[in-house]
């Protein structure tokens, strides 16, 4: 009886917890602006994944007050952090930095650097430690994209 009773409650508490998807429709007020141009330079990986994110502000069929002109520049870097005693690196830092630059009809507006860091440890079988590194990128890449579009929502 007190499962039951403890499940009911568990499941009420869960389902009226308020969650929404920060990107849904409902809440695409709170971001509502187009990106009439988009132009990247830089790094190849991360333009494709900031590419994919920003797609869905370029619509051109979306009529919105806010419309921006973007210029973003991409880099990366792998550091080395530490080393052992025969010198042969341990950690590494990951780190990419967008350079951003907003323009309103043609106007310049603002820029504003964001820079995203990761600290991994070093793998014996190079392949993993590659496809790691991709991994680390892509989500660097979305977490930065994902600071772009909040700074762009409170611009204006």
């Amino acid at each position: 009886m007190k499962k039951k009773i403890f499940t009911l409650v568990l499941f009420l508490f869960l389902s009226s917890c308020g969650y929404e998807a920060i990107y849904s429709a409902k809440n695409r007020v709170n971001y509502s602006f187009a990106i009439s141009e988009l132009n990247l330079i830089g790094d190849r990986q991360i333009n494709i994944v900031m590419k994919q994110m920003l797609n869905s502000y370029t619509n051109p069929t979306i009529k919105t007050e806010k419309s921006f002109s973007l210029n973003i520049s991409s880099n990366s870097k792998k550091i080395i952090t530490t080393k052992d005693a025969s010198g042969d690196a341990t950690e590494f830092k990951n780190e990419i930095t967008l350079d951003v630059q907003v323009f309103i009809n043609e106007q310049y507006k603002t820029s504003f650097v964001v820079i995203e860091k990761f600290l991994y440890n070093n793998n014996s079988n190079t392949f993993e430690l590659r496809s790691y590194e991709s991994q680390i990128k892509n989500n660097l890449t979305r977490a930065a994209v994902d600071k772009i579009i909040y700074r762009l929502a409170l611009t204006l």
